[in-house]
């Protein structure tokens, strides 16, 4: 008996001891913790203590949340399906975790990652629960990013492969050689991979109309004869791609038969973005200067294809091809509100 008694006292002394390490390390962690009764039903259960981490998440003095429902963290984005799961759980004496999206004092929103746990009794009766709470916003927002991204990766992979498909048949039929086939449709790819780089450098999945350009022209501007003039403009990659293809088809066929392919020779690009009845509108007007006198076409190349097929059918552009006497000049008016 004495020994029982002995033990008890040296438990209770111990367990002082413990409770005054425990307070300190959950004042002192980042994670907000709440403590609630046991309380599941009705408007229950109400929290007996929050840890100064939890002040800071929630923007909540301790004093403003004693005695309430945590339930004062939801609103109208929380969802419910997910609070019915816990609750659930918790009717039943089970632990839970899960997300939830909560709202702070000022209204503004958090995503919450609760565990959930019952403390028991000598006789394992619940007494109360113990929430610990992490702030992953940051994280979901990261993961929500990384699932888009995924899917428009997907999306373009998928588009990509019928781009090349079709540059494939159209090169066939418009090559008269294999040797041209093999010069022509290696340009187009490297084209099209040069563009797709320029997309996948970028997090948003955009490329610039001037990186676009200069990837085409840049290895052909010595001397100045390459002009570009126009504003900053990032273009989604739905609207790049077809955007580089058209560009590539202009900087070879300058090569081949217009401005480049003579010494003098000079391409200026100048473009504009300008509102229209259906929203921003991107107009470029591509000028070749001082080459060879221009010629119709006898055919229809891939070249004219791009311009007045692919870019009207994926980007819904309208373009103006005009041979005038001093050099090709071409107008294209791309809409920028569905890109």
């Amino acid at each position: 008996m004495e020994t029982t008694c002995a033990a008890r006292q040296d438990a209770e002394r111990l367990g002082g001891v413990d409770l005054r390490l425990l307070k300190a390390a959950v004042e002192a962690t980042g994670e907000a913790i709440l403590i609630t009764d046991a309380d599941v039903q009705e408007d229950g259960p109400r929290i007996v203590y929050a840890n100064p981490a939890f002040t800071r998440l929630s923007g909540y003095e301790t004093y403003e949340v004693i005695g309430r429902s945590p339930r004062l963290l939801q609103g109208s984005g929380t969802d419910r399906a997910m609070i019915e799961r816990m609750h659930d759980a918790l009717t039943v004496g089970k632990s839970f975790q899960g997300e939830a999206l909560n709202y702070r004092k000022d209204g503004s929103t958090y995503v919450v990652e609760w565990l959930i746990t019952p403390v028991h009794d000598v006789d394992e009766v619940i007494t109360h629960w113990v929430s610990v709470q992490r702030d992953v916003t940051e994280r979901r927002a990261f993961e929500d990013r990384q699932a888009m991204m995924v899917r428009e990766l997907h999306h373009r992979v998928k588009n990509t492969l019928a781009t090349v498909q079709a540059v494939l048949n159209a090169t066939l039929r418009s090559s008269l050689s294999m040797a041209e086939f093999g010069r022509a449709f290696s340009g187009r790819i490297i084209s099209l991979a040069r563009t797709h780089a320029l997309i996948t450098e970028d997090e948003a999945q955009v490329a610039s109309f001037e990186g676009l350009l200069k990837a085409e022209l840049d290895p052909y501007n010595e001397n100045g004869r390459i002009t570009l003039r126009g504003p900053a403009l990032m273009l989604f990659s739905q609207l790049a791609v077809p955007v580089g293809m058209a560009l590539h088809e202009l900087t070879t066929n300058a090569l081949r038969h217009g401005a480049l392919a003579h010494p003098g020779g000079r391409v200026v690009v100048n473009w504009t973005v300008e509102d229209e009845t259906d929203g921003p509108c991107l107009i470029w007007l591509w000028n070749e200067h001082d080459g060879p006198p221009p010629s119709l076409p006898t055919h229809e190349g891939f070249g004219t294809r791009v311009l007045k097929r692919i870019l009207t059918a994926q980007a819904a552009a309208k373009v103006d091809v005009a041979f005038q006497a001093d050099g090709l000049r071409i107008e294209v008016r791309v809409p920028l509100a569905k890109s």
